[in-house]
């Protein structure tokens, strides 16, 4: 299904758009600098907010744009200071939004370095078979602007927390693309947001600072590596092998590991980046020695980072995470070869932090309070 607002965001323009849509009006160009001025190094959350501008001006704005499409609904924290907010768009779907903090030895927790983690879809049609996002199918894609209201967002929570320093900033430090969602399978939104983002005139965010997702839809990456942008890669492996690998992933069927892994040397090749290669270990399914041996393989073969991630349990889903004894003798198969590796340790699972946990239970229960009614 998709989405047709009944105005466009305004955080979907780029420079050039908004600027040939004020000429359109008869107002200068500069005026579309300005205007985007006050979205993203001055936080604007009204239209009366942009002083600068005409009366006639602003009330034109109001007429023709969204200032803001995404609606914070929950806001939680976990004891371990991982944030995930529950957003709404105009059409009443939900996505989620997480914080993940990693506090700084010396300063508080309001200093702490943080991640956004957004989203690119409402739902997900990938249907892996650990996750939550894709438990419902796929809703919709996120148009531009719903993308980077996310970080907008954010940036309201946390400059309610800690007062920024210069105007300029985000109030983040990194972002990754790996929310609900394939955001190889809304490509070009994706590519406008983080274009937005990424600009001077924008959120200002390096593209060094930003790392996109992917579960390996290799028409894409390959795509991908011709972008300006230069993100970062990282790809959602999680097995080792096309056996273990279509057990619980079903895109390797259309793109097994012989397709998938010179798509990745490609994008390589043209950025001169490490690649990260993302594997939640589940208990019985990919966690072996021989899982981690052929992953040792592979990340040695495209000198990629290989970040492991214990599974988060799912309400209504029958995996597990391995102990810990069992995390450690798989990383050590890397370490010992001089992998690049991080074993992560939990991150809000006390909040259901895993992707679309929050999104399908409040879904739920809308569906109960509406059949009561």
């Amino acid at each position: 299904m998709k989405f047709t607002p009944a105005k466009p965001p305004l955080t979907g323009e780029t420079l050039d758009s908004l600027t040939a849509r004020l000429r359109e009006k008869g107002e200068p160009a500069f005026r579309a600098k300005q205007i985007l001025e006050w979205v993203y190094k001055k936080r604007a959350r009204s239209w009366d907010d942009m002083s600068n501008l005409s009366k006639p001006l602003r009330t034109w704005l109001e007429e023709t744009f969204e200032l803001m499409p995404a609606s914070l609904v929950i806001g939680k924290q976990s004891h371990d200071v991982t944030d995930k907010l529950l957003l709404e768009m105009g059409d009443r779907s939900l996505i989620e939004t997480v914080i993940i903090r990693v506090p700084q030895e010396g300063v508080g927790l309001d200093h702490s370095r943080k991640t956004i983690c957004i989203s690119t879809q409402v739902g997900c049609a990938m249907a892996c078979a650990f996750c939550a996002s894709g438990l419902a199918g796929l809703k919709r894609d996120l148009n531009a602007g719903e993308i980077v209201a996310q970080l907008l967002q954010v940036c309201y929570r946390e400059d309610a927390r800690t007062p920024r320093a210069r105007m300029e900033l985000a109030s983040f430090d990194n972002i990754v693309v790996m929310g609900m969602g394939e955001p190889l399978a809304n490509y070009d939104n994706i590519i406008r947001a983080l274009t937005i983002v990424n600009a001077e005139w924008g959120l200002g965010v390096g593209a060094r600072r930003i790392t996109l997702s992917t579960s390996g839809l290799v028409p894409k990456i390959l795509k991908l590596a011709d972008e300006p942008l230069g993100l970062r890669l990282a790809i959602s492996l999680h097995g080792a092998t096309d056996e273990v690998r279509e057990k619980i992933m079903p895109v390797n069927k259309a793109y097994p590991l012989a397709k998938l892994l010179p798509a990745i040397q490609a994008f390589n090749e043209k950025h001169g980046r490490m690649v990260t290669l993302e594997f939640i270990l589940i208990e019985e399914i990919n966690d072996s020695i021989e899982q981690a041996e052929h992953l040792r393989d592979i990340a040695r073969d495209l000198h990629a980072h290989v970040n492991l991630i214990p599974y988060n349990t799912v309400e209504g889903l029958p995996w597990k995470r391995p102990s810990v004894t069992r995390q450690e003798r798989f990383a050590d198969v890397l370490r010992a070869a001089r992998i690049s590796v991080t074993l992560r340790r939990e991150k809000g699972h006390d909040i259901d932090a895993a992707c679309g946990q929050l999104r399908l239970k409040t879904e739920k229960e809308r569906e109960l309070a509406t059949g009561q009614t």
